[in-house]
């Protein structure tokens, strides 16, 4: 559902992008999202010691990254207004791959879970967490994209809230829960 927010913000950001753009950014949450959980699997069977080390800053890391871009897409969206100028609203690879990272780092842990299967089920439950992630990110996209148009800055501006936000809950999560 993260990465499913983070798109949504993604097609409010950028309300005008093509058809490959949008399979680009379901393509990579749920590359990222299929990939984690596999991630920590294999830590899991190699270097358990040395990921629980790591594993208390993940909450950490997603929301300092999700802070910086929620942060940054309010600032461009508030300069933009001010000086009137039309911005460059893109969501460039750099940028998706922050995302990526940020949204799905807590997906490591799901590693611990599926510790116990053998690498085919493993990598069968990473496919339909890698495939559902997909098709809702798309989704999200589109929904992002329609109230995108209508709203212009001010959309801008809600996609940057809603990255804060779910940084905040994935720092809360962590941390708390």
């Amino acid at each position: 559902m993260d990465a499913f927010s983070v798109s949504v913000a993604n097609g409010l950001r950028e309300p005008a992008m093509g058809k490959n753009k949008v399979l680009a950014i379901a393509g990579v949450f749920g590359g990222f999202q299929g990939a984690m959980p596999l991630l920590g699997w294999l830590c899991v069977r190699t270097v358990v010691s040395f990921f629980k080390a790591f594993e208390k800053w993940t909450p950490v890391v997603g929301f300092v990254l999700l802070l910086f871009i929620g942060v940054k897409m309010i600032v461009e969206a508030v300069k933009n207004k001010e000086t009137g100028e039309e911005e460059k609203t893109g969501t460039g690879m750099g940028l998706l791959l922050v995302q990526g990272i940020a949204t799905s780092i807590d997906a490591l842990s799901v590693g611990f879970t599926i510790e116990s299967y053998e690498f085919l089920p493993a990598l069968v439950c990473s496919l339909i967490i890698a495939s559902v992630t997909f098709g809702l990110c798309v989704l999200g996209v589109a929904a992002g994209k329609r109230f995108g148009m209508r709203f212009s800055k001010a959309s801008q501006i809600a996609g940057g809230v809603i990255l804060i936000v779910i940084g905040a809950e994935i720092l809360i999560k962590g941390l708390f829960f």
